[in-house]
């Protein structure tokens, strides 16, 4: 099969997501890509097999790019090797849109004459999440209407 743009949209593993941002943060700091053995010991692999393998798995799915055969010719095709979440911080914008799909799921429950039991632990989940994300201030509130459907 011929490796086409759609195979930017695997994802790669953890442990090829750490090697795509080493070679990243390499290049930007000496301007040259690390050799396999400068990236089996910055990021402690066992061997430089085990290097070869994360990469060419990398080039079959398009992170990586080899400029010839030759040393030190990685190239990331992305500054930012993927979209995924990386932490629980949430931005201004994020926290907005959370809070206001938060506060549809509680009008719509709101309206209900008898909401159901899965309606109340939808919601429950929900005022956790905020928790969990550090949205405090919504978090208390919305905890104090979810205790009022409750009764």
């Amino acid at each position: 099969m011929a490796n086409t743009s759609s195979n930017n949209s695997i994802r790669p593993t953890k442990k090829q997501r750490e090697l795509l941002i080493f070679i990243d943060q390499f290049i930007k700091e000496k301007g040259y890509s690390p050799s396999y053995r400068e990236i089996m010991r910055g990021l402690n692999y066992s061997s430089v097999a085990t290097v070869s393998l994360h990469i060419n798995s990398l080039i079959k799915r398009g992170h990586l790019k080899k400029r010839d055969h030759s040393a030190r010719s990685l190239d990331v095709l992305s500054s930012k090797p993927t979209n995924s979440i990386l932490s629980n911080e949430v931005t201004p914008n994020q926290e907005k849109w959370l809070v206001d799909k938060v506060e549809h799921a509680f009008r719509e429950v709101e309206q209900l004459a008898e909401p159901l039991t899965q309606d109340i632990d939808n919601l429950v989940i929900l005022v956790e999440a905020l928790k969990v994300l550090g949205i405090v201030g919504a978090y208390q509130s919305f905890s104090s209407r979810l205790q009022q459907i409750r009764n």
